[in-house]
């Protein structure tokens, strides 16, 4: 395929942020004295924090719109009485704490390890800047990467296709020579292929796709194809 630069995403695709969002969430509900049950509470918070994403990526919301209201709805769907100053105070320490926990998808560090000597490899993610680079440092990943690009840094978010552009312009990088690897069939996958990058889609929920893109549901599945 004649690629020469691979773009990764960060969250739910190298560094597995449901496993350490609810580590995260265990963590500050002791510390704050939150008498919910952690499996009722993320039963109601995953779907309702991937609508305020969507909401988010599409300009619909602001960050501090998003950090308050995921949790709102969680905690009104529980029929849990909380203050909005806690909830405030939940949304900041949540976001202070999340990089403590950094567990990683199965076959990371041993894909990155093996991609490294053949490509250079990037980041996009749209994920905040201020926690992004922690995530990298703390989970010891970030000497991986050459250029690491978020959307706050450039203004935009996937799948827009400016985000794309900037990385390949900052990375000196072709289109056609470029890999994107995620796990977001719109944002990462679509949103690079509108620019011409070839696409890797991180399926680990077995979505259904089509054939414009390959499909793989473990990172060391990567090495067939490149």
């Amino acid at each position: 395929m004649n690629i020469k630069h691979i773009f990764f995403d960060l969250d739910h695709t190298l560094w597995d942020f449901e496993k350490n969002s609810a580590k995260t969430f265990e963590f500050i509900f002791d510390q704050s004295k939150i008498d919910v049950k952690l499996t009722d509470f993320l039963s109601h918070y995953i779907p309702i924090n991937h609508k305020y994403w969507k909401l988010y990526r599409e300009e619909k919301i602001s960050k501090s719109k998003l950090r308050y209201g995921r949790l709102k709805e969680a905690f009104d769907g529980l029929e849990y009485t909380i203050s909005d100053d806690m909830i405030h105070h939940l949304s900041e320490i949540y976001i202070d704490n999340l990089s403590n926990y950094n567990t990683l998808f199965e076959g990371a560090i041993e894909i990155l390890n093996y991609l490294l000597s053949k490509y250079e490899l990037h980041i996009i993610t749209n994920g905040f800047e201020e926690v992004q680079l922690k995530k990298l440092h703390k989970s010891e990943i970030l000497h991986f990467f050459d250029k690491v690009i978020t959307s706050e840094s450039v203004g935009v978010k996937k799948p827009n296709p400016v985000i794309f552009n900037h990385a390949l312009k900052v990375t000196n990088a072709e289109p056609k020579k470029s890999m994107m690897i995620g796990d977001n069939l719109e944002a990462d996958i679509l949103g690079a292929q509108q620019i011409g990058m070839q696409t890797i889609f991180f399926n680990i929920h077995d979505e259904p796709v089509n054939n414009n893109t390959i499909s793989v549901s473990n990172l060391m599945e990567i090495k067939q194809y490149l």
